[in-house]
């Protein structure tokens, strides 16, 4: 989109282009946004976005939180400078080695990324490092059958026929029971656009390091 190195034999389906035709895939996009980032509490001042992608949430973290210290950080250097351009604070890194120091950040936002993941287990460690003690990771993942089905349905053909490059698809037991068992605990979790999985876009879950 580009949202991975693995997917990039396609031709590329940008994110702000998506972003910017607006509708229902807008709003549900915002809706998703919104529900994550409320997420983030006052005692959070290091915020960090790991796989932003094209900076769209971390334009809206920056904007939400400007008395806080946020940054994006991303593997693609197409991503970083399309962040660069609409004046985000990013970083190039790799989620299995962060450029960050041991317990220096309070929240992490890993929004659609840990189904790109070959090595889950690596990349969450490497988060748990990164956080402070009670330190938030939120994490938002897809429904990827109804996300085909939607698409199919608001005549996106082209979104449908895309493959994104997931190795796995989750349900929020496998993320709730995956994530306590990397020594986080469940502080929250919840189905959008409507409560039951099976029929809903994406799981937002958030976590607090033990």
């Amino acid at each position: 989109m580009p949202v991975t190195k693995f997917n990039q034999r396609q031709e590329s389906i940008y994110q702000r282009n998506q972003y910017a035709k607006g509708g229902i895939g807008r709003w549900h996009w915002d809706k998703r946004d919104q529900l994550a980032l409320n997420l983030v509490c006052p005692a959070h001042r290091t915020l960090v976005d790991i796989g932003c992608g094209e900076g769209i949430t971390l334009g809206k973290m920056h904007q939400l939180f400007p008395d806080r210290k946020v940054i994006g950080i991303d593997i693609l250097p197409e991503n970083i400078a399309i962040c660069k351009h609409h004046g985000c604070k990013v970083e190039q890194g790799d989620v299995y080695n962060l450029p960050l120091p041991s317990k220096s950040v309070d929240f992490v936002l890993f929004m659609e990324v840990i189904e790109h993941l070959e090595y889950p287990e690596t990349a969450i460690q490497e988060i748990h490092r990164v956080l402070v003690p009670g330190g938030r990771l939120v994490i938002v993942f897809p429904n990827d059958r109804i996300f085909k089905v939607s698409r199919i349905l608001t005549l996106r053909f082209r979104e449908a026929a895309y493959d994104p490059g997931h190795v796995r698809q989750w349900t929020p037991g496998d993320m709730r029971d995956f994530l306590n068992g990397q020594g986080f605990t469940s502080a929250f979790s919840r189905n959008i656009p409507f409560y039951l999985w099976p029929i809903s876009l994406h799981c937002i879950m958030a976590t607090d390091k033990k």
